[in-house]
């Protein structure tokens, strides 16, 4: 994709079309002054770099006053009306009408073009845009991801296959992810094209600032150009969304045992490598203290750097900390049980499966685990570790192992009869 750019004539319009809240858009030579003139923009500023690539590429100007004013919120119309003449954005194939009925004169043309582009689909809305109204973190990332899939279709089948996933973000694990925008801000986190914030939120409700639009006209050209399988972190949260496992990514040489290694009891017909067969399924059990299920299965290398590490990694591993043994990988499962007996315990939670790997006994507790908010099973702890509900979800913390001479198959079967089992075949 050629470098997204905005016409002089486009910057005339802007600068005289009222768009405020944006300061206009100059002519490339006011932009290249303007970058060394911002007062509210240090070089200590963490967008100072976008902020001014996007000054120098005409996109903004700043205010009379030398200001940039980086924080300030972006409307609705203001951000469709910058989208809009995104120029190597493709047309969608199937056009919606601008059906809007509040939107002013100056952006109309504008949203429109937005729409047209795809990053916009009017039939979500109710005949109001709320065009002045600030746009939102999670509005944003449905536009921006929206907008992919008029350039990949590719991008449409992952916004679809995240619908399951495990989001990598505190609203998610707390249940204030709302569903409508969960597939959205799950692209826009598998791409990098957003990111969460230091309290590790999403911020879906936040609005979205001046010195943030900088930031993401970058990256959006980046991410346009960029093949959905080139990112990992997509594909983890595609296959966790389709199976519940990003086994196959993290740890590929894990594969389906071979007949030989299978407890000779359990039909071979029946065995399977697909995660997806046995997710959500009650499973056999070793005692009979509480029916079990599993609705996603997390591995994590920690010796894993840059591209090759889990979009997974900073939500339950504390950086630069490796607690595992001889070359293990972290395994997190979220369990959920249906607890029978008048009172068990932790250890009787434990007792129910025979797997280092998917071991409802411990779960995480690192800061990092914490600051996500991931559920654990002390929350549904009393004294003497015995639970206080009978239906608790919680995740556990167990070990991946490569050491040959601890490597054992991961098998666990369903009340109905399918059994998933793994192996390091390395």
């Amino acid at each position: 994709m050629k470098k997204m750019m905005i016409s002089g004539v486009t910057a005339l319009a802007l600068l005289t079309g009222g768009i405020a809240g944006f300061g206009g858009v100059g002519s490339s030579v006011e932009a290249a002054q303007a970058t060394t003139k911002f007062k509210d923009v240090p070089a200590t500023h963490w967008a100072s770099a976008a902020i001014n690539s996007a000054v120098e590429q005409g996109y903004f100007k700043g205010y009379a006053d030398g200001t940039f004013k980086p924080s300030s919120p972006v409307t609705k119309a203001e951000m469709a009306s910058i989208l809009g003449r995104l120029s190597d954005q493709p047309n969608a194939t199937t056009q919606e009408q601008n059906n809007f009925t509040d939107i002013p004169e100056w952006a109309k043309s504008g949203v429109s073009t937005a729409i047209a582009k795809g990053f916009i689909n009017p039939s979500n809305y109710k005949g109001k845009l709320d065009a002045q109204g600030a746009l939102q973190r999670g509005e944003m990332a449905t536009w921006l991801t929206q907008g992919l899939t008029v350039v990949d279709p590719e991008y449409k089948q992952a916004l679809s296959d995240v619908t399951n996933t495990v989001v990598p973000a505190k609203e998610y694990f707390t249940g204030k992810l709302a569903s409508a925008q969960k597939n959205a801000v799950a692209v826009a986190l598998g791409t990098g094209l957003m990111s969460v914030a230091n309290d590790k939120t999403f911020g879906v409700d936040r609005t979205t600032t001046r010195a943030e639009v900088a930031v993401l006209i970058a990256r959006y050209a980046a991410v346009a150009k960029t093949k959905p399988a080139d990112f990992q972190g997509l594909n983890e949260l595609r296959a966790v969304g389709l199976t519940g496992t990003n086994l196959n990514i993290i740890a590929p040489s894990y594969k389906k045992t071979p007949e030989k290694k299978v407890n000779p009891n359990i039909e071979y017909d029946s065995v399977t490598e697909d995660f997806s067969k046995i997710r959500n399924k009650n499973l056999v059990t070793l005692t009979n203290y509480s029916d079990l299920k599993i609705h996603n299965w997390i591995v994590v290398s920690p010796y894993a750097v840059g591209a090759k590490r889990s979009i997974y990694y900073p939500v339950f591993v504390d950086e630069g900390v490796i607690t595992t043994l001889r070359g293990a990988y972290h395994s997190f499962v979220e369990f959920e049980l249906n607890i029978k007996s008048s009172s068990m315990n932790q250890l009787q939670a434990g007792s129910l499966l025979n797997s280092s790997a998917v071991d409802p006994l411990l779960s995480p507790k690192t800061k990092t685990s914490a600051s996500f908010g991931i559920p654990t099973n002390i929350e549904y702890l009393r004294n003497k570790g015995f639970f206080t509900v009978k239906d608790p979800v919680f995740w556990g913390d167990g070990l991946l192992h490569f050491d040959k001479a601890l490597i054992s198959a991961i098998t666990l079967t369903t009340k109905e009869g399918v059994t998933f089992s793994v192996i390091d075949d390395k």
